[in-house]
């Protein structure tokens, strides 16, 4: 007898969890994270000095000076790490191994719209999410314009001397100023998005509350691949219909009758 393959008549079995990110990605979101922490806590210190409470907060650090040694040495290690991580995505799409599904698309501009008016009850059903949902790539690319901003008026800051050699002569009467104010307040900006935003979208929310363990296994339920990447699901486990599909699928359930207690709460 031929043996069916899994897309015939039998489906392939589900496992309990699914390789959402390996190691290697694990690792640099880890020192992404890290070096953020430590810049974010002395950043802000160094730029509220004149707040009360900011002297004790600095002197944990070891002083001003210490501080912003510390906060130096952090923000070299998130410009490594990023260039790393640009590295190792060339190195992948160079092996063939890299999916570009994190690109932004004309589908994610859809699907942002479809979820407003599922919110705002014009519309059934919430849109069925790919490997990476408009937020999630919008928080990724989000990071690479702050890296920029924050990262290269950092070293100009850090190396004063060798950034005004780059600088002409007629912008020295506002450019420092500038500079500190790009690296001051897209750090506060950066600030604000990571709490506000990364935070609540995928450590916050009430599915995952207090933490979603993904940063540190790499690894996701099916279930809430299910629930959350349907069409991702689909792509993995064909053959199993998802939660959209089973609702469809089911047959319409008849009114009861005024006087029958068939499927009514208890």
């Amino acid at each position: 007898m031929t043996p069916q393959t899994p897309t015939e008549t039998s489906p392939i079995a589900l496992p309990e969890e699914v390789q959402r990110f390996n190691l290697t990605f694990r690792i640099q979101h880890a020192v992404m994270a890290g070096s953020f922490l430590v810049l974010f806590f002395t950043g802000w210190a160094l730029k509220f000095h004149e707040v009360q409470g900011s002297a004790a907060w600095i002197d944990l650090w070891g002083g001003p000076k210490a501080a912003g040694i510390v906060h130096r040495v952090a923000g070299i290690t998130m410009l490594i790490d990023s260039l790393f991580h640009l590295g190792y995505l060339a190195y992948r799409a160079a092996r063939g191994k890299l999916r570009w599904d994190i690109i932004p698309d004309w589908q994610d501009g859809k699907d942002a719209y479809n979820n407003v008016r599922y919110f705002l009850g014009l519309a059934q059903d919430k849109p069925r999410f790919r490997r990476f949902n408009y937020l999630q790539k919008f928080d990724y690319w989000a990071v690479f314009w702050g890296i920029f901003v924050i990262g290269a008026s950092g070293l100009a800051l850090t190396f004063p001397t060798k950034a005004a050699v780059i600088f002409p002569a007629w912008t020295t009467d506002w450019i420092w100023e500038l500079i500190y104010v790009m690296h001051s307040d897209e750090a506060l900006l950066a600030i604000v998005f990571i709490l506000f935003w990364h935070f609540y979208n995928e450590h916050l929310r009430p599915d995952v509350f207090p933490m979603s363990w993904i940063w540190i296994t790499g690894r996701m339920s099916v279930d809430e691949l299910r629930e959350r990447h349907p069409l991702e699901f689909e792509r993995l486990f064909p053959g199993h219909a998802t939660r959209h599909d089973a609702a469809a699928a089911a047959p319409p359930v008849a009114d009861a009758a005024p006087d029958s207690t068939v499927g009514t709460p208890s």
